[in-house]
């Protein structure tokens, strides 16, 4: 089959590779009829990212249809239309039962590696980094999907198309968990930094929630026209802005600051003319360090007192210059992970399914990158 193939920095194929077989009871093999590009997927281009090696394919939101089934399998036929989450999950481990479906005890093929980074190794995660289990991905023409009894799930309204449906296997239950992780409450006002795919998920999401207003960072024009004509955001375009981003903020909130902001950027943010981000860029530049965290640093700074910060947006390692004399002093809450996506794709279906939101909105331009 057809893959894109991992082989170093800036050095994405197409290459021939084998056909997936089926190795386990508990396997399905779909073939793939959509899948999308993840701004994580930027982190392994970029290779900021440990843990790469040459070979891995890629690839972390597929759907497709079901060529080959398992013995275990009783869930699925062939022919069924499926959606597959970018997290693998067991299902019977300590963290499954709890619903904390990405940090599954039992899925991740390279937890050791994972735990001398981080302490303790999260779920397996399909075509990422070996510090995720080393799966190959879904930008392919086949995936196989193990553990398939637990997360992927069938599609059985067929007048659904993929566009509508394939966001489901990562970005549309990532932006309504960092929404959720932003605990909003009736009114609140909701920044969000970064426009792309998740962060306008984190928008819709958050009107959802209950947000009575939504203020939109960035800096491309389309992503902000997006964000203002399909999410009814205010925004703010941080390099055309008169003031800085705390500055427009203080602005519009009367001195306040913003109630929830969410950081859906992560670890390649941009930024121009703060010392911070150029400070990040040259120590990234010279392997000091691996994140550039200059949107993290602005919303503990725009967060008012006992606000909210929620973060869907990628970090890879040790971060730098982190104000948390300020968090701490602010009495702010910080909420972060990989997406819980079981815990989302019902409630989310149906969504879809009764019109409440179509994903599908402006397709071409999300299908384009993601931020976080």
């Amino acid at each position: 089959m057809r893959a894109l193939v991992w082989h170093g920095k800036s050095d994405v194929r197409c290459d021939t590779v084998p056909d997936p077989i089926i190795e386990d009871p508990r396997d399905i093999i779909v073939k793939i009829t959509s899948t999308a590009i993840c701004g994580s997927d930027l982190h392994l281009y970029d290779h900021y990212m440990p843990a790469m090696e040459k070979g891995d394919i890629l690839g972390h939101e597929p759907m497709g249809e079901v060529v080959e089934v398992g013995s275990a399998i009783t869930k699925f036929q062939k022919g069924d239309r499926v959606v597959i989450p970018f997290t693998i999950c067991c299902g019977e481990c300590f963290f499954c039962k709890k619903e904390l479906w990405s940090c599954c005890d039992h899925t991740n093929r390279d937890k050791e590696k994972a735990e001398k980074l981080m302490g303790h190794a999260p779920a397996g995660l399909f075509g990422y980094s070996h510090l995720t289990g080393h799966y190959p991905g879904g930008q392919a023409e086949y995936l196989r999907v193990p553990y398939a009894d637990v997360s992927p799930f069938k599609v059985e309204n067929d007048s659904l198309t993929d566009e509508q449906v394939l966001f489901l296997s990562d970005i549309f239950p990532t932006g309504y968990m960092a929404a959720e992780n932003a605990e909003i409450e009736p009114g609140d006002t909701v920044a969000v930094w970064g426009c792309g795919p998740v962060g306008q998920f984190c928008v819709q999401s958050a009107w959802m929630l209950g947000a009575g207003r939504v203020i939109a960072i960035d800096r491309v024009p389309e992503r902000l026209e997006m964000a203002r004509n399909h999410g009814r955001a205010e925004t703010i375009n941080f390099e055309k802005s008169d003031g800085t981003v705390y500055e427009r903020i203080q602005e519009m909130t009367g001195g306040r600051g913003a109630d929830r902001c969410i950081d859906a950027v992560g670890a390649e943010a941009h930024a121009t003319g703060s010392f911070d981000a150029l400070l990040d860029k040259t120590k990234a530049s010279v392997f000091l360090a691996t994140d550039r965290a200059h949107v993290l640093r602005e919303a503990i700074w725009c967060c008012r007192k006992g606000g909210t910060i929620s973060v869907p947006g990628v970090y890879i390692g040790f971060t730098d210059k982190i104000p948390f004399g300020a968090s701490m002093n602010k009495g702010l809450t910080m909420k972060t992970g990989q997406t819980h996506i079981k815990r989302y794709t019902q409630k989310l279906l149906d969504k879809i399914d009764s019109g409440e939101i179509d994903p599908s909105f402006g397709y071409s331009q999300l299908s384009a990158g993601r931020t976080a």
